[in-house]
């Protein structure tokens, strides 16, 4: 879309580095190969994950691994396939590469660099029938490893992905198995592609910083608006509100893409891939194929979105920012759930009565581990059998070799109903990889990592209040009602 007598090339482009411009008109739409209406539906759920720029990414499966950007996030302990799995997706403001032109045009001020605008956390469950999404607020006071307490955006700005992911894995407790990088200017296209989304606010917004005044109700926004929408704080809880709109976008955005009005359009389909596409950037860098197929039978109702819980929601930092606090122990109930793979919208059950619904319910004394030497390194498993013994953990039987010796990763390997004890044995051993076989119990098979065992805590990970529901959202219940 061009005003008339602005020359061609002052329009805002999408690059191909993933961190480009914005294009206000839709891309030219690319024929993509036939496929059936069950591939195509699993296609664009997960296109639409990646696809909100401030929003959920787990996967695309219509374009080849190279059309998908790399980054180096550090990311060290991606899952097997089929595991559960906890990804951080980081929605990045870079407007270097715009001129003062498309800054005004966009109302986006004149600062350069990059900044995270939007952080969250994603936890596919074991099965990856379930999507449970947290939205980290901006203004979270925390600690950010080697530069002290900071608002957790800060960490980008301080160390890039890598920095990014160290601070949230701290902050939540979880481990991060994919980083997913979005640049949320391109955002723009994605919404265009499919021809704009409805939202509803129940409370009017005007923001004259951005030139976005909408009354109380549903609206229909295009890809500029919606921009706006996701990223105003011109309402009463600020970025509190802010968070609420943007699940909102989310979840119009897969309405919107799972239509039969872009199932059964080619064009707009190939479109909207292709914009989600040029926005992103991984880590690792495995084309996200497999779990995109995995994921095909997920549905709006699966999709579920958490708040983190709060202590303070005007906090003044010791640097004069405003800030806010989480609800510590709370917090940490909540994190320790979704490490647990539980569903958020039932009541937590007591640990008594479900012994092995999460990790932390078995004490390490109540495990009995095997532990194999996968080297060619003398000593190494019975080195690992002393800490193992020393950190709780049963090991009765002197330690085995396997036949191969090359195993570089350390491996905790686990029987059929044995997982919960398996991740209280992986969550001693940083790096151990969890792998279901053919084996009996839990058995640690050691690798060239050489894994150092951690010191045994009172409480590796605190045990939630029974009878306790964190409060949440599916995306079918975000999605305006007619």
């Amino acid at each position: 879309m061009r005003d008339p007598g602005e020359e061609e090339d002052a329009g805002v482009l999408v690059g191909g580095d993933a961190y480009g411009g914005v294009r206000l008109a839709p891309a030219r739409a690319r024929r993509p190969p036939r496929r059936s209406a069950k591939a195509r539906r699993r296609n664009v759920l997960v296109a639409g994950f990646l696809s909100t720029c401030v929003l959920v990414t787990t996967g695309v499966v219509w374009a080849t691994p190279r059309q998908i950007g790399t980054v180096d996030a550090g990311v060290t302990e991606p899952v097997a396939s089929g595991g559960a799995e906890n990804i951080l997706l980081v929605g990045v403001d870079k407007r270097d590469d715009l001129t003062r032109q498309q800054q005004n045009r966009l109302k986006l001020g004149r600062e350069v660099g990059q900044r995270t605008d939007t952080m969250m956390v994603i936890h596919l469950s074991e099965d990856h029938r379930k999507v449970t999404v947290v939205s980290l607020p901006r203004d979270t006071w925390t600690t950010i490893p080697g530069k002290g307490e900071h608002k957790i955006n800060s960490a980008y700005q301080f160390g890039g992905p890598k920095l990014a992911k160290q601070t949230v894995e701290a902050a939540t407790g979880l481990r991060i198995n994919r980083y997913i990088e979005v640049n949320i200017l391109g955002f723009i296209d994605v919404v265009d592609s499919l021809g704009g989304v409805t939202v509803c606010t129940p409370v009017p917004i005007n923001d004259p910083k951005i030139a976005l005044n909408l009354p109380a109700g549903t609206h229909q926004l295009d890809g500029v608006q919606a921009l706006m929408y996701a990223r105003t704080r011109a309402t009463a809880r600020s970025d509190l509100d802010r968070i609420d709109r943007q699940q909102q976008v989310i979840s119009a955005l897969l309405n919107r893409a799972l239509s039969a009005d872009t199932l059964s359009n080619p064009a707009k389909l190939a479109s909207f891939v292709n914009s989600t596409l040029s926005t992103v950037k991984v880590d690792p860098d495995d084309g996200l194929v497999d779990l995109a197929t995995q994921m095909r039978d997920v549905s709006l109702q699966d999709v579920s979105f958490a708040d983190v819980p709060l202590a303070d929601v005007n906090f003044h930092a010791p640097t004069g920012e405003s800030a806010v606090l989480w609800d510590k122990q709370a917090a940490k109930d909540l994190f320790a759930r979704i490490d647990g793979d539980q569903d958020l919208s039932r009541p937590t059950p007591s640990a008594a009565a479900t012994p092995s619904a999460r990790p932390s319910a078995l004490a390490p004394g109540a495990i009995t581990v095997t532990v194999k030497n996968g080297t060619l390194i003398t000593g190494l498993g019975a080195r690992t059998k002393t800490a193992l013994v020393d950190y709780g953990f049963k090991v009765p039987d002197e330690p085995g070799n396997t036949s191969k010796k090359d195993y570089k990763k350390t491996l905790v390997r686990y029987a059929e109903g044995q997982e919960a004890a398996a991740r209280v044995v992986a969550a001693a051993i940083p790096g151990a990889e969890l792998k279901k076989a053919d084996v009996k119990g839990v058995e640690v098979i050691v690798g060239s990592d050489q894994p150092k065992i951690l010191k045994q805590k009172s409480s590796t990970v605190p045990t939630a209040k029974p009878g306790v529901t964190p409060t949440t959202k599916t995306a079918m219940q975000n999605i305006c009602k007619k």
